[in-house]
């Protein structure tokens, strides 16, 4: 607490290693496990799909239980001790001789990867109310960098060898944690610490906790909508441009890079600015409507360029979500924000896990002979939809709920 910048500034590289880890092993997972499969295309598939939902099960279901630790204990123990198990969990990754030891791996890693959950608890705790919003905007950053650099770098390290990548955050991920143990301070007092209860700190539990916040649960509500719409654009998004525009690995990787510059530059440099000049409520109001649009011409584009254009404005949609985590941190006491927080970040996972089934259900009918009619942008017209519903229940609640 007496030196923020620090803090903050571990907290950012903490959240861009979580992320980081993800992006360096996307363009070699596949592969590994076709290695354990006999090379066999179809069925390495099957087995990577099984590995991303369980590695989303396990932010679901942990989420909240390291929020309420966190709330309990401190967020820097919670924080060393994810960081320390995620980095020899990439060791594990990278030595794992058979299928089984790779699920095992990756149930570990979606544990240790719930730390988000303390991460933005700490950052509500060493945030002033009027600068909350401009420091959630490092989440938002630390994502878009993360997606940036991750595949790129993952894809050149595959050449050497597709352990290297494992290898490689294995090292970046236990030099961070050596040097939080050295500098990161302790950001919530003894006396704002409450009793960790497991029948709170799950899932359930902790959305039902969430009722006694009436914003927080309206917003919550309405972020479930918009957790689903992201990851509905995220699973289609190389089937479609590949389908429509005949695009290869590379555009799609510059295309996405794309997005993640846009959407970092937006949260870590303008967020702060937008917010002070417009309020937070008309961020997130603004935001969705931006999203709103952003996702219709995703789905009407009829050009490949316009995929590296549109994401210049639906980033600044990315200011909604910032805003929203700042007014939810305000709506309640310091010692329960590790297990509101828990709370979305087990809802993301959950919408993690039924987006993309949602997604790719969606393009695969408007893509098939048995559609009416083909659309195959039908997916983003989805997306546009379920931000629609999240807009009018935030709208709803403002209107019930004044500041």
């Amino acid at each position: 607490m007496t030196n923020r910048k620090p803090a903050l500034g571990f907290i950012f590289v903490t959240l861009l290693l979580d992320i980081l880890g993800l992006g360096l092993i996307i363009p070699v997972l596949p592969k590994l496990i076709e290695s354990f499969s006999n090379n066999d295309i179809q069925a390495a598939a099957s087995t990577y799909g099984i590995l991303i939902a369980i590695f989303a099960l396990m932010q679901f279901l942990f989420s909240p239980i390291l929020g309420g630790l966190s709330d309990r204990f401190g967020r820097r123990p919670v924080i060393l001790i994810s960081l320390l198990g995620s980095g020899l969990d990439y060791l594990l990754l990278a030595f794992a001789p058979s299928l089984a030891w790779l699920f095992v791996g990756r149930i570990i890693a979606g544990i240790t990867a719930s730390n988000i959950t303390t991460v933005t608890a700490y950052i509500a705790d060493v945030s002033p109310p009027e600068k909350r919003a401009q420091n959630f905007g490092i989440v938002g950053a630390a994502f878009g960098l993360g997606f940036i650099v991750g595949p790129l770098i993952g894809g050149l390290l595959g050449n050497v060898g597709l352990r290297v990548p494992f290898l490689v955050v294995a090292g970046i991920t236990l030099l961070n944690w050596l040097y939080g143990f050295f500098v990161l301070p302790e950001s919530l007092p003894p006396e704002n610490r409450r009793k960790f209860e497991l029948s709170k700190a799950n899932p359930f539990g902790s959305f039902a906790g969430l009722q006694r916040y009436p914003m927080v649960f309206r917003l919550t509500i309405a972020s479930v909508f918009t957790f689903l719409a992201q990851n509905v654009l995220q699973s289609v998004w190389v089937l479609y441009t590949q389908y429509r525009y005949g695009w290869g690995t590379d555009q799609v990787g510059i295309s996405l890079a794309l997005v993640g510059l846009s959407a970092g530059l937006v949260q870590g440099v303008f967020v702060g600015r937008i917010v002070k000049r417009i309020g937070e409520r008309n961020a997130v109001r603004i935001g969705l409507l931006v999203s709103v649009v952003s996702f219709i011409l995703y789905g009407l584009a009829w050009e490949g360029w316009m995929f590296f254009v549109i994401p210049l404005i639906s980033a600044l949609g990315g200011v909604s979500g910032p805003s929203s985590q700042s007014i939810i941190s305000k709506s309640v006491p310091a010692n329960e924000q590790g297990t509101v927080q828990g709370a979305l970040s087990s809802l993301n996972a959950l919408t993690g896990i039924a987006g993309p089934i949602m997604g790719t259900a969606v393009f695969s009918y408007f893509i098939g002979s048995s559609a009416p009619f083909q659309l195959p942008g039908a997916p983003f017209f989805l997306a546009s939809l379920l931000i629609a519903i999240g807009w009018l229940l935030i709208v709803d609640a403002f209107r019930r709920l004044p500041e």
